[in-house]
């Protein structure tokens, strides 16, 4: 029969597939942050995964982490003496339950795993009793496809309530992306100018400097437009544009988000007009020489993967019908830059006497690096009435929670307010079917730019980019 434990108890964080990447360079990190600023917090950590790591490996991993970002070396040993590693393979049914059965609870499984393995690990526990006291994290791309993203959720709503179900979205735990909230809602200045009358077009832009760095096995079959686009870019989107809510809670956040994704196309309707793709050749970028994409260890050149994507798309709704939100995201360039920016269309009436071209208004709130920065035309110094752009900015303090530690407070919490619900995750795939199928299709060409640069001369550059 399930059991169930009292909420006080001492949480159990299960993360499958422990022995990979995002554990190491994330989920432990995050953690470390989460018990740093939470002193009185306890949790007991069980890894597991197919690797044939042992106790005392696993257990140097997570002190090691943990310690990395804790000043209290006596909290991060004690969570750490408590940890154990557990040899499982998911898609074994029979190991899968008992491996469940034995945890202390109340318990959190947190699967860090590919799609296609999370989807055959779940169904493998339908008709099998599961305790009342667990939940499950799912990390992003939630399924495959929107096919696959709908089979998923009704597998996972066989096992659990949507309640018990938190969809993770890292993003959606960093404090600037959180940030879009505060100031969109809590300016006088903004919210009445926050729509299509006063608004040209929005640009969502995610661009790194980082190469493959070693996650061909991982990126190769996925590429920026799923990593990126769709897992990611589409919902900081939807915090931007989404109507005001009536109070800040998961129910009327989730009903928000969807009610926008349900309205947004792309542009035109017209997936080979208003998308773009390429991948980097040999450059430098980043201070660092980076080697062509096809040359990369793991990479398969006839997969035609991109490296970078752009898509132009519209939220249909008496708000923001008519402008253009352009989402980019690529890897080996120019530059380290997250950001939303916000172009307002140019004043109806200028005097004459303002003499030249009047710079556009813009608002960029920055996710990384964190800062807010308002472009604004003013009169050129020296009492001359030619108008020239100013720039107000600021930077945003750091937030002493990495966004895994965020996500991982508001899990082990039993809080929702930044998991992605079921449809949310669905209507991010149907977005994007088209632009997916179209590039499939091969009537979108693959095109080239140097690592270190912009992309491709013939985009325009990354401030420009074409609008179709």
């Amino acid at each position: 029969m399930p059991t169930t434990t009292s909420p006080n108890d001492r949480p159990t964080l299960a993360i499958l597939g422990a022995g990979g990447d995002l554990t190491e360079r994330l989920l432990l990190p995050g953690l470390g942050t989460l018990l740093a600023t939470d002193a009185d917090r306890d949790v007991t950590v069980v890894g597991s995964g197919r690797s044939g790591m042992d106790d005392d490996e696993w257990r140097e991993r997570v002190r090691s982490a943990l310690r990395a970002r804790n000043r209290d070396p006596e909290q991060a040993d004690r969570i750490a003496a408590t940890t154990r590693f557990v040899a499982l393979d998911v898609t074994d049914a029979d190991a899968f339950a008992d491996f469940i059965d034995g945890l202390d609870g109340p318990v959190v499984l947190y699967f860090a795993l590919p799609p296609a393995v999370i989807a055959t690990a779940c169904e493998g526990l339908r008709g099998r009793p599961l305790r009342d006291d667990v939940r499950f994290a799912v990390e992003k791309p939630f399924g495959t496809d929107l096919d696959s993203a709908r089979d998923l959720n009704a597998v996972l709503l066989d096992l659990v309530p949507e309640d018990r179900i938190h969809r993770v979205d890292h993003f959606l735990g960093d404090a600037n992306v959180l940030n879009i909230l505060g100031m969109r809602f809590a300016n006088r200045i903004l919210e009445p100018v926050w729509s299509a009358e006063h608004v040209e077009r929005i640009d969502v832009i995610a661009d790194e400097t980082l190469a493959l760095e070693g996650r061909a096995g991982y990126y190769d079959s996925t590429g920026a437009l799923v990593d990126m686009l769709q897992s990611h870019l589409l919902l900081v989107m939807a915090l931007a544009t989404m109507e005001v809510p009536a109070r800040l809670d998961d129910t009327e956040l989730h009903d928000l988000l969807a009610t926008t994704l349900r309205s947004t196309h792309v542009w035109r309707d017209d997936p080979t007009m208003s998308s773009r793709r390429a991948r980097y050749t040999a450059g430098r970028a980043g201070g660092r020489d980076v080697v062509a994409y096809t040359d990369e260890d793991g990479v398969d050149p006839s997969r035609g993967t991109e490296t970078l994507a752009e898509v132009v798309l519209e939220v249909r709704n008496q708000r923001w019908a008519g402008v253009p939100v352009r989402l980019r995201s690529g890897k080996a360039l120019g530059e380290d830059s997250m950001r939303v920016t916000v172009t307002f269309r140019p004043p109806p009436h200028v005097p004459e006497a303002l003499a030249g071209e009047v710079p556009p208004s813009r608002l960029t709130m920055g996710i990384a690096p964190g800062r807010v920065a308002l472009d604004l035309a003013t009169s050129a110094s020296g009492g001359s009435l030619a108008l020239e752009d100013a720039r107000l900015d600021t930077d945003l303090g750091d937030s002493d929670l990495l966004p895994y530690g965020e996500v991982l407070r508001r899990i082990l919490d039993g809080d929702r307010l930044l998991t992605v619900r079921g449809d949310v995750a669905e209507e991010c795939w149907r977005i994007l079917t088209p632009v997916i199928e179209a590039w499939e299709s091969g009537v979108v060409p693959l095109d080239d730019y140097p690592a270190g640069s912009d992309g491709p001369t013939a985009w325009g550059g990354v401030e420009t980019g074409r609008i179709s």
